[in-house]
């Protein structure tokens, strides 16, 4: 009976492997549970087997698994670790991925700074990825910027510890499908390890649906640039040098809001504020809310945008969903991009990125890099795992050069931090 039950488990862990390589992206429910699945094996494949290693040796303890039954069930299971292992390896090579984009998109960088060079994964972080306190990092929690129908909106503020600067500036927008997430959870790795590269991180909240009706997701997040404008150099911020990322709803209104710098539309009732940024870094973001690619396997995102967003039908005001498209926005003088996603990403398809990408690149003369991280799932990089700790490196180094540029330029004065991230 035991040994029959150690077969199961062991065939369950298969196929949370399975799904790991072939995700499921149809019908709507099993593709968002599969991304799930698929993103807390995937990135935590040492916490997992981990997990069920101490359940085997329990099992063998008590002799379960001297039977042919038993017998078979490890085979089973020493095939799902090997497997998971190896996809889990793999992902060490997202920075060299990233920094190869880069590379080919914009040059060789030159000499890099010295806490660019023999990066390597913090362990620590990876065993212990939720959040801790850095002590080389000031987080600041809760600072208003705005209260729209008379809804506070509040930010926090990561930055080198003890003050100085001025420091360039990364503005975090969360994801979410624009319905939920939280500044309080999201971002908070990636706000912390780009603070000790020498970064001032603004991880800030915006309004959410369905109480919210778009545009006025963007006009918070335009909300957040005009308080780093005005209130940023206080504690430390340049902000002549302001680069915007987030994730899925984060990257769609991150890029949003880098291709549409002092749009009046956007910007009620401070449509003199300057919101341009310096570049955008979106991951597996949604750029495209008209359905005109086709490349979606499920209507789920349609229903969303309809029913929860933009309170609106395509039908009825076509018009409005296009003008909510980055892909619809792109324009010549867009500031840099890279643009990261997942080859696995079972929510938002890879070729949303693909697709954006060349509108870009197109219009920009190359001045947009494309990303995709072979094997990585939907939210991969929420949390610290050896592809998130190697793939925020190389972002740390896209953004560096970022840096250097406008210091040349004498858009950016400020020094990076000396530690590795």
């Amino acid at each position: 009976m035991a040994s029959g039950v150690f077969l199961a488990l062991a065939l369950v862990s298969l196929l949370l492997t399975l799904n790991v390589y072939r995700p499921l992206r149809t019908p709507m429910q099993l593709g968002a549970l599969s991304s799930v699945l698929g993103w807390s094996v995937g990135e935590f494949a040492l916490h997992h087997i981990g997990l069920q290693l101490v359940l085997t040796l329990a099992f063998a303890a008590s002799g379960s698994l001297g039977d042919a039954t038993g017998k078979l069930g490890l085979v089973v299971l020493l095939t799902s670790w090997a497997a998971l292992l190896l996809h889990y390896w793999e992902g060490r090579r997202a920075g060299q991925i990233i920094d190869e984009a880069v590379r080919g998109t914009f040059g060789d960088p030159g000499d890099a700074p010295p806490h660019a060079r023999n990066e390597s994964p913090s362990w620590r972080r990876i065993l212990l990825p939720i959040p801790v306190r850095d002590p080389g990092v000031e987080r600041i929690r809760g600072l208003p910027f705005g209260d729209p129908d008379h809804e506070p909106l509040h930010l926090d503020v990561y930055r080198p510890h003890g003050g100085g600067g001025p420091f360039p500036v990364l503005l975090y927008v969360h994801g979410g499908g624009w319905t939920m997430g939280s500044r309080n959870f999201q971002g908070v790795t990636t706000c912390t390890q780009l603070a000790r590269r020498g970064w001032l991180c603004v991880n800030a909240d915006y309004r959410l649906s369905p109480r919210a009706t778009f545009p006025d997701h963007i006009v918070d997040v335009k909300r957040a640039i005009r308080w780093i404008r005005e209130e940023g150099l206080r504690l430390g911020a340049d902000p002549g040098c302001l680069v915007i990322t987030g994730g899925s709803a984060g990257g769609h209104l991150c890029s949003l809001a880098a291709l549409t710098p002092n749009e009046p539309e956007y910007q009620p009732g401070f449509e003199e504020v300057d919101t341009s940024v310096q570049g955008c870094i979106p991951f597996y973001g949604v750029f495209d809310f008209t359905g005109e690619q086709e490349h979606w396997p499920h209507p789920g995102l349609s229903r969303t945008l309809e029913r929860v967003v933009l309170k609106r039908t395509r039908a009825d005001d076509p018009e409005a969903f296009r003008r909510a498209s980055p892909l619809h926005r792109v324009h010549p003088g867009a500031p840099p991009f890279l643009v990261i996603h997942g080859t696995a990403d079972s929510l938002v398809p890879v070729e949303e990125s693909r697709v954006f990408h060349r509108a870009l690149a197109e219009a920009t003369g190359g001045r947009a890099a494309l990303a995709e991280i072979p094997g990585a799932q939907h939210a991969f990089e929420l949390f610290a795992s050896l592809r998130t700790e190697s793939a925020r490196s190389a972002v740390g180094r896209f953004l560096d050069r970022i840096q250097r540029q406008h210091r040349s330029d004498e858009g950016c004065t400020a020094t990076g931090s000396s530690e590795a991230s």
